[in-house]
Order: C-alpha cells, then sequence, then structure tokens
C-alpha cells in the first residue's frame, strides 16, 4: 500500500512544554487509521501540523505524495486535498444540504450559480451512493447524517485525507453503524481516514493500523490484530487502568427523591423512580430516548406536562433552574462545551460562577482574595491540572474541563447531582479519575443520577440501571443481574 502522507522528525513546543518530540508517521492511501492518547499526548498538535494550523520545528519534514515540505499553512494543506472534519462539524445548520457540501464554491466566487451547487451536491452524494435529500436543511439531519453531510463536503473539495475527530460522541449506536458504513465506502474508493478518538472499542473495530501518542512521543504504529483493549489501555497511559467496580452499601435507605408519572409530550413518558439518599442510579439508553430532556425537567429547565415530583417527601414545582439549585439539585450537562462552561473565561470564573454566595465581601461585591483561595483550593481539591487559575478554561484538556464543571457543582454542596454524559470525549486515565470522584460523592451522601450510553459505565459504578428506551423506563436493573453484552444488545434492540 502507497503512502500518501509521511511525517518525519516533527517536533513542537509551546514556550517550554514540549507538546511533540520526534514524531515519524507513514499514513497509507486508502486505509482507516486511528490516532489515540491521553488528553494532552499531542494528538490535536500534531492534527494542526499536517492541517496547516501550526508550523512546526525547525527540521520536520512533511511529504505528500511524494513532494516534500517544511510546513504546510491552511490554504496548502486544502489544496493537497487535507480535510478535517471536527467534533462540532461546523456546518451551517440553517443552509441546506446542497450549499454546505458545495460551500468552497462561495469562498471562490463571489456569485452564487445555484445550479452548479446542486450539481456538485448530487454528483458528490450519488458517487458515494448516499441517499439524503439536498434540499433538507443540514438542522433538520440525523447528527449521523450530519457527519456523513460534513465528509461529503471535504470529498466535493477533492479530499485525500479526511481526519475525523470523536467523530461518534454525540451518535447513537445505530448512527455509529451507519457513520462506520460510510467509512468503510470512502475506504473502498481510496479516500484515507484519520480516526481520532477515546472510543476504544471503535478503534479496534473500524482502524486496519492505529498509532499511538503518550506524552508528545510516539509509542508506536500497530497493526489492529496486535491489539486488545488492554494493551490500547496500556500504550496509552503506561500502566494498567484497573476500574474499581467494588460496589459500596448504602447506608441510608431514605428517600431523597421520587419521581411519579412524569410525562412531556414527544420526549418522555410516564416516568417513575425514586432516588435514595448517597445512591448512584443509572439511567441508560441510546441518544432520543428522552434522558437528557428527563434530566433537564428535574433541574427546572424543561417543565413537564404532568406527573409529579417529590423531594424529601415533599411535592414541589421547579420551573427554573435557579429553583432545582435553591433546592440542593446540580446539574452536569452532556454538552460541557455549550452548557457547562464559559470557555474564554478563565478557570477560578467557571468555578465560582455557581457559587459567587461565598466570595461576597463587604457590601456584597467580590473579595478578590476570598475568590482566588475558593478556586484554588477547588483546583487542589479535585486533582484539575491547569498552569494558573487565570488561563482560559478552553486551553485545559477534556478531562480537566470536566473536573472545573464538577467542581462548580460539587461546591454548591448538592443533595442530588445530575451527571448526563460525565466521560464524553474524555480519556481512560481522566475517566478513572471522574468515576473516583463520583464514588467519593456518593459516600459522602450525595445522591447521583449518571446519564450514560456506555454498559460498562452504569454496570460498574451504579447501584441500580434503568433501562430508558422510545421515552419510556423499560426495566430496572442491578449490576450484578445483567452483563455489559447483555445490556448494550437490550439498548440496540
Amino acid at each position: 500500500m502507497s503512502v500518501l502522507i509521511s511525517l518525519k522528525n516533527v517536533s513542537k513546543k509551546y514556550g517550554g512544554v514540549v507538546a511533540l518530540k520526534n514524531v515519524n508517521l507513514d499514513i497509507h492511501k486508502g486505509e482507516i487509521h486511528g490516532l489515540v492518547g491521553e488528553n494532552g499526548s499531542g494528538k490535536s498538535t500534531l492534527v494542526k501540523i499536517i492541517t496547516g494550523v501550526v508550523e512546526p520545528e525547525l527540521g520536520a519534514k512533511i511529504v505528500i505524495e511524494g513532494k516534500e515540505y517544511s510546513r504546510l499553512t491552511p490554504f496548502l494543506a486544502f489544496k493537497l486535498g487535507i480535510h478535517v472534519v471536527h467534533q462540532d462539524l461546523s456546518l451551517f445548520p440553517n443552509l441546506t444540504v446542497a450549499e454546505n457540501i458545495a460551500i468552497h464554491k462561495y469562498v471562490e466566487s463571489k456569485f452564487v450559480n445555484w445550479q452548479e451547487i446542486r450539481k456538485i451536491a448530487k454528483e458528490t452524494l450519488a458517487k458515494l451512493g448516499i441517499n439524503i435529500n439536498i434540499n433538507a436543511e443540514v438542522r433538520d439531519l440525523s447528527l449521523a447524517d450530519q457527519q456523513i453531510v460534513a465528509i461529503c463536503r471535504a470529498i466535493a473539495s477533492e479530499a485525500k485525507l479526511v481526519i475525523l475527530d470523536e467523530p461518534t460522541s454525540s451518535l447513537t449506536s445505530k448512527e455509529v453503524e451507519r457513520l462506520f458504513d460510510f467509512m468503510n465506502l470512502l475506504k473502498s474508493k481510496e479516500i484515507t481516514i484519520l480516526f481520532i478518538s477515546h472510543r476504544l472499542d471503535e478503534v479496534l473495530e473500524i482502524t486496519q493500523r492505529v498509532t499511538v501518542l503518550r506524552d508528545g512521543e510516539k509509542i508506536g504504529t500497530f497493526k489492529i490484530e496486535e491489539l486488545d483493549k488492554k494493551k490500547l489501555v496500556y500504550l496509552m497511559t503506561g500502566k494498567e487502568i484497573v476500574y474499581d467496580m467494588s460496589k459500596h452499601e448504602i447506608e441510608s435507605k431514605e428517600e431523597i427523591l421520587r419521581v411519579r408519572n412524569l410525562t412531556k409530550k414527544n420526549q418522555f413518558e410516564n416516568i417513575s423512580f425514586s432516588l435514595h439518599k448517597g445512591e448512584i442510579l443509572g439511567i441508560i439508553g441510546p441518544r432520543g430516548s428522552g434522558r437528557t430532556e428527563l434530566a433537564l425537567s428535574l433541574f427546572g429547565m424543561n417543565p413537564p406536562d404532568s406527573g409529579s415530583i417529590y423531594i424529601n417527601g415533599k411535592a414541589i414545582r421547579i420551573r427554573s433552574n435557579q429553583e432545582a439549585i435553591n433546592l440542593g439539585i446540580g446539574y452536569l450537562p452532556e454538552n460541557r462545551l455549550v452548557q457547562g462552561l464559559v470557555l474564554d473565561q478563565p478557570v477560578d470564573n467557571n468555578i465560582v460562577i455557581t457559587n459567587l454566595k461565598k466570595i461576597l465581601g463587604k457590601f456584597y461585591l467580590v473579595d478578590k482574595k476570598k475568590k482566588r483561595n475558593f478556586a484554588e483550593n477547588a483546583v487542589r481539591t479535585f486533582g484539575i491540572k491547569t498552569p494558573s487559575i487565570d488561563v482560559p478554561v478552553k486551553t485545559l484538556s477534556g478531562g480537566n474541563q470536566q473536573k472545573v464543571v464538577l467542581a462548580k457543582w460539587v461546591l454548591t454542596a448538592p443533595k442530588i447531582l445530575i451527571l448526563d454524559g460525565p466521560t464524553i470525549g474524555i480519556d481512560v486515565a481522566a475517566k478513572e479519575s471522574i468515576y473516583n470522584l463520583i464514588r467519593e460523592l456518593s459516600k459522602k451522601g450525595v445522591s447521583i443520577i449518571l446519564i450514560s450510553d456506555e454498559p460498562s459505565e452504569v454496570i460498574n459504578n451504579c447501584d441500580r440501571i434503568l433501562l430508558m428506551k422510545n421515552h419510556r423506563i423499560q426495566k430496572e436493573y442491578l449490576p450484578n443481574e445483567i452483563t455489559e453484552e447483555e445490556l448494550d444488545r437490550k439498548i440496540k434492540e
């Protein structure tokens, strides 16, 4: 198999920090190549060098189809057929499928030739055997079809290498299958894919070779037959990650939360369950099952049409998130980047935003010393790795961003903490750290609702598991009553 792109002696420093050190990498034409590593391992920097966003140190060589470059620019990378599909897709939701696929024509011309736009879209979709209405607005498509449109946009621009950055993090299992079918179709047409994901099961399923980065260095490139999940985790971290699957006994049977026949039209129906003090209650199901909408209702941001909510035996109505907070409810949202953090604000502001009363001084003004002490204590307590509490939170790794979101809610001293997909897009070591935090909170009497689409996550961490499908709770399980494989099968049925 011929080499499409070859990186030789690629290094990058940011001040005194080494992001990449002498990385050598060959990506073959027409392969699906995996790129894995913990947050901070250098994956993002490597992608930025390949796409021309970042300039490598002197001595680096980038060879594309036999032609050598010391560095690329974004425009040159685009012209050479290198395209990246980011996690947020960067699509225009208010434009049609055709307009999104042929968007490069808008850039290159002052005038829009609508006939040509539709022709490009039709030909691209036909070439790939994809049946999507080119006149549909992108916001009306499923996430899987949006992924496909984003990839088709790259193909319409004559992409030779498509870099997919965490493409499955927001997809249902069926949508993942559809995306993988599409990736294999691209492979059959000799289009190369660089697949970046923290979901190691998927990496092992879809790729032919995998390159592992650790602390900015390449550990190696391996054929998929040489790997299993345990070995891949060891290569990424340098240690064996063993999740603590021991369950603690719930000391109290005190009912903290009771939900009865909660209903919201077209979102969830007749939801009933109880949550006890110190319990970790898992809710698992495919995306679209109504689980996030239910969480938002419990947090006062999605009022139900009917049903009842009781806290400590008292019927209550939660009409806003502020009312929920006053009742002792915290909510870590599924999309931390959009709903959980103010990305351009520093770490300290993100931590104290839910705890303002604790940092006020005279005349109810913010006491800067109190604020700094509060934020620094939080960073130490939650093990948040950051060069300073003054840096923008967007500069932190995904795992550390999630710890910031956890910290801001835990420090409100909640009685009930709702965690919606707390480990989405987080590497294996950071996951272990998050799980340990969750267990420690439950031991201190915090009642936790853990919403997930990963069977291993709920089986290894929860005291009870509710399976939610088609907007209803289908069944309750104890973790020792069902295996990961059985639970996964029931989710997909």
